[in-house]
């Protein structure tokens, strides 16, 4: 254990809710054990970029608003009957780019079948995930977006907390592009995503949930 990775270790004890720590020059070696020193805090995301190493603490209000769009993802798997594989906020690197990130959530959905089973996915051979979900309270994900885009994930769905909008990225070529719907679940756009989201935030989410269903249910009439 280097001494750099005990400081890293002691400084994310203490980092408040909402803060970010951003260290430079970095080694894969270092980041790698900080990830086994940070093992014991799940909440706190960490990103490495060919050095740049960025751990994150997440607000209750971000982690709230994950939650809702994780049973969003779900009750899209359950209405439209699609296998849909939850990762939650595993860890993604490889050694090769020199990039590591754990997204708020993600999901396999076109691949789904390809990793169901599978107690350990790599992504030197397996295919990484459909869609991952990242939610921006005081911090902005898009400096995440070069790693996923180093890792082929095809899809991006970033909620801005502090303007209450959804927005749907898709991979083209080696940078993400805005666009009108998903993807992975094409009845869902921006827009909606957005309205049933706010509505969750304003009501309790069992109602904004039904909502969804049933609009779920017009959208595929």
């Amino acid at each position: 254990m280097s001494t750099r990775s005990i400081d890293y270790r002691e400084a994310v004890g203490h980092l408040p809710e909402g803060a970010t720590l951003v260290v430079q020059d970095i080694s894969w070696e270092d980041y790698e054990q900080l990830l086994k020193e940070l093992a014991d805090r799940p909440g706190v995301r960490v990103a490495y970029d060919e050095g740049k190493l960025e751990i994150v603490s997440p607000l209750p209000e971000h982690e709230k608003c994950k939650r809702f769009i994780e049973r969003i993802i779900d009750t899209l798997g359950d209405e439209l009957d699609l296998n849909v594989e939850p990762l939650g906020s595993t860890t993604w690197k490889r050694k090769r780019d020199r990039k590591g990130a754990e997204p708020d959530s993600c999901y396999y959905v076109a691949n789904a079948e390809q990793i169901i089973g599978k107690r350990n996915i790599d992504l030197n051979v397996d295919p990484p995930p459909d869609l991952v979900v990242e939610i921006d309270a005081t911090s902005e994900s898009s400096s995440k977006f070069p790693i996923y885009s180093a890792f082929g994930i095809p899809e991006i769905w970033r909620y801005d907390l502090k303007h209450n909008r959804a927005q749907i990225c898709e991979l083209r070529g080696s940078a993400y592009v805005e666009v009108p719907s998903s993807r992975s679940f094409p009845i869902l756009t921006a827009a909606a995503l957005t309205d049933f989201v706010n509505q969750g935030k304003t009501q309790s989410q069992k109602a904004a949930l039904a909502a969804f269903r049933r609009w779920i249910k017009t959208a595929t009439d």
